[in-house]
């Protein structure tokens, strides 16, 4: 089954990150885009794991994960090999109602991590739902390259004029109108 796409607001929504390796460091990667509201707990850390907590001043503690250490999370994400621990905190993160990513086990997943674009206030995700990361990662790469560098100074002024200008089918209008003509300028 297809994952049904969303964009979560992590506001006041306490992320904790299981591991300290290499694909824990780019779901932490992927996070701080986003919050920085995230603590980590592993029995080991990587370098480049270590020096990104330090740089962000996150809180982290080096040890195994304990049963219970999801209680106070919104988020949890299990960026370890070990598949019975994946399992077990997956069983865990419902009775706590926390949302649930364990890296590479899909079966032990409430989401999973698109490949993604961000540009400021724009945020391009392309999930192929497991099928193919690769492709994922491809196509975004594509559609990134398509994208102009002042699409941000494009959406400040669309998010200017729905602030401002009367709500309506007038405005509807003016502003379809104007993002349709703002795409068709990259081809020229």
């Amino acid at each position: 089954m297809a994952y049904f796409p969303a964009f979560l607001k992590l506001d006041n929504k306490k992320i904790l990150i299981v591991g300290g390796g290499n694909i824990a460091y780019e779901k932490l990667d992927h996070l701080l885009d986003f919050t920085d509201d995230i603590y980590i707990v592993a029995q080991e850390f990587s370098d480049v794991m270590m020096q990104r907590i330090t740089k962000e001043n996150l809180q982290f503690e080096k040890r195994a994960y304990i049963r219970g250490d999801i209680s106070q999370y919104a988020v949890v994400i299990v960026a370890v090999d070990n598949i019975p621990l994946q399992a077990e905190i997956f069983k865990e993160s419902k009775e706590y109602n926390c949302l649930c990513n364990s890296v590479d086990s899909v079966e032990y997943c409430d989401f999973i991590f698109p490949s993604y674009m961000k540009k400021d206030d724009l945020t391009v995700a392309i999930s192929t739902s497991g099928a193919s990361p690769a492709m994922a990662k491809h196509l975004r790469i594509y559609l990134q390259n398509l994208i102009p560098d002042g699409i941000s100074d494009f959406l400040k002024e669309m998010k200017n004029l729905r602030k401002t200008l009367p709500k309506g089918k007038e405005r509807m209008k003016m502003l379809d109108e104007k993002a349709k003509n703002y795409i068709q300028s990259w081809s020229k």
